[in-house]
């Protein structure tokens, strides 16, 4: 059975893009043994409200669940409720080199935006990320673009531990599910819709209906008024295309034919809305009823110790190989 590790920070609300490009694929991912963490220790690399971090972390685990995710056969957990996460992390650091470090992509990113006020915590980040899969001796991790870089130097670290103190983690690799679609900005089509970015551009998934449809009637195209894909030329209606496409299961080239004798976009921004709305809506309805019960502190308490189970075994196999252990067992 392969083992699949997947972690989402609480720092923001979550969007179509995460859904449809993430959590939409971890549902084919649930015969395996999955973990799916709420990476919280994460999102404390920039400055958190302690109440808004506590709502959007029993938030996202709702909107786990509310996705179709099932607590009995997944594992569904809180990352500090396990400490061994900030343990290995500590151990990975150790191993990890300053200059690999700074030359992360998204850390050149972050920092330049911060000037001389630079946590530790961003440049730490890959390190614990690092820790975070090789705990659960995870064989694929599902990752964006924007991740593969931080995926690379897990693999980097693993190797190395493993070069010095003799084979104990695996080497895991990128899981990318083929249907798994990129869903960008839509009112800047270059940039990927982010859930820190509270925009007309960025779709939530507790977004309203009526806020759904009046984002995507906003949407960016251009003069053109012919609906077809491309994206260098057209990267705003392409954008809405593969959206359409995701969501309805037709083929691009389906809906271009489906609209071929419409004027304008209009109406097809009117067809995508009710596409999105009638996505969420399930979902939203689910999410209401989580929130207002009482069940979903049991499942993240339970998941919390599957997943220390497996974590502790992990983590003091690595203490062992290093001579932190007291005794070898």
């Amino acid at each position: 059975m392969t083992v699949i590790f997947s972690g989402i920070k609480p720092s923001g609300e979550l969007t179509l893009g995460n859904y449809l490009g993430a959590m939409a694929q971890f549902i084919t991912y649930q015969e395996e043994e999955a973990y799916f963490c709420i990476v919280n220790q994460h999102a404390i690399t920039v400055p958190q409200e302690a109440v808004e971090l506590r709502l959007r972390t029993r938030s996202l685990a709702a909107l786990y669940l509310a996705s179709g995710l099932d607590p009995q056969k997944v594992t569904i957990f809180i990352q500090s409720e396990v400490p061994a996460h900030a343990q290995l992390a500590w151990i990975m650091m150790s191993l990890s080199q300053m200059g690999e470090l700074e030359r992360m992509t998204q850390y050149k990113e972050k920092a330049g935006n911060l000037h001389e006020s630079i946590p530790a915590g961003l440049l730490m980040y890959p390190p614990f990320m690092a820790a975070d899969i090789l705990l659960y001796q995870a064989d694929a991790v599902p990752v964006g673009d924007d991740q593969q870089q931080h995926l690379e130097l897990t693999r980097t670290l693993a190797q190395r531990f493993n070069y010095r103190f003799g084979e104990t983690f695996k080497l895991p690799v990128a899981a990318t599910a083929k249907e798994a679609t990129r869903v960008m900005s839509l009112q800047d089509p270059l940039k990927k819709m982010s859930k820190s970015a509270e925009d007309s551009g960025t779709i939530l998934l507790l977004d309203s209906p009526a806020v759904v449809t009046k984002k995507i009637k906003r949407a960016v195209t251009d003069s053109e008024n012919k609906l077809y894909y491309d994206l260098v030329n057209k990267p705003g209606i392409s954008n809405l295309l593969s959206i359409y496409a995701a969501i309805s299961g037709l083929s691009v080239m389906e809906i271009e034919l489906k609209y071929q004798e419409v004027q304008g976009y209009g109406q097809f921004k009117v067809d995508l809305a009710a596409l999105v709305v009638g996505l969420l809506a399930p979902i939203q309805a689910h999410y209401e009823r989580i929130m207002a019960g009482s069940e979903l502190d049991d499942i993240l308490s339970a998941g919390a110790q599957r997943a220390a189970l497996v974590a502790n075994k992990n983590l003091l196999r690595a203490e062992e190989a290093m001579g932190l252990a007291r005794h070898k067992v």
